[in-house]
């Protein structure tokens, strides 16, 4: 299993999981993906728990204190930066918003939650001890991060002025136009962006995390079977690859992930 040892700027590079139950998260993607899990106290009522795959970390999950009391458990995104204050001037410049002003984590980084002008929330971080995930693209690990909005002209801009991304439009047929975000001078994409479904209208703008699994059908029907809901069953991506979308026991959504050959 290749080890990341650092993230560049501009790339997502951590997922976590806001939840009201660690323990049945913790039962849920554990046999899901056969992640092994490290507790960190970090406070009255509150472990911070980092999701492993071997001896790499793939992501983490927390329980969502009364001060989130309203929001709804769910997958925070995390894009790497050179520096989180200056990203946030910038972000605030190009129409987006500051939820939560940068602040230091103990030793481990800096960073700060952002939302951009449709209304979705993402965080921002500048590595110290702690670079993110140091497994990706692995499966059970993060692969793909996903921006369902309601505006993807502002999003767009929104995201290219903030981070120096570039944007290319793929015509997906009857699923209308995907945008994929690329990072300045490299192949790989960033991410990627579409517009709300219709049949998710109400749903505020968000950021959906992809997990890579070896067998998308397999990896559905165990969802079910672990208690979580199938939103969206599996489904080609034409030349890329299979995906579907699932919610855990908790009501968190997360899309699975397989390589097309």
């Amino acid at each position: 299993m290749p080890t990341k040892t650092k993230h560049d700027h501009g790339t997502f590079s951590y997922a976590e999981l806001a939840t009201t139950d660690s323990a049945g998260a913790k039962k849920f993607y554990g046999g899901l993906f056969g992640w092994t899990f490290d507790d960190s106290p970090m406070g009255p009522d509150m472990v911070y728990t980092m999701c492993k795959l071997g001896s790499e970390t793939a992501c983490a999950l927390y329980p969502k204190g009364k001060e989130m009391a309203d929001v709804p458990t769910h997958w925070g995104s995390y894009i790497t930066v050179d520096d989180v204050d200056a990203t946030a001037k910038k972000a605030v410049a190009n129409g987006g918003k500051v939820i939560k002003e940068a602040f230091d984590v103990m030793e481990f980084g800096r960073m700060a939650v952002l939302q951009d002008p449709a209304g979705a929330t993402f965080m921002i971080w500048q590595a110290k001890k702690h670079i993110g995930a140091t497994v990706v693209n692995e499966p059970g690990a993060l692969t793909y991060n996903e921006l369902y909005t309601t505006n993807v002209d502002a999003a767009g801009k929104f995201y290219c002025s903030t981070f120096g991304w570039t944007t290319e439009a793929v015509d997906m047929g009857q699923m209308g136009t995907y945008t994929l975000f690329k990072r300045a001078g490299e192949k790989q994409n960033a991410g990627g962006m579409m517009p709300m479904p219709p049949n998710m209208k109400g749903v505020p703008s968000n950021w959906l995390v992809y997990f890579l699994v070896t067998d998308c059908d397999a990896s559905t029907k165990k969802v079910g079977e672990l208690g979580g809901k199938v939103m969206m069953p599996p489904m080609d991506i034409p030349n890329v690859g299979r995906f579907s979308v699932a919610m855990d026991p908790q009501g968190a959504a997360f899309a699975l992930f397989k390589m097309g050959h």
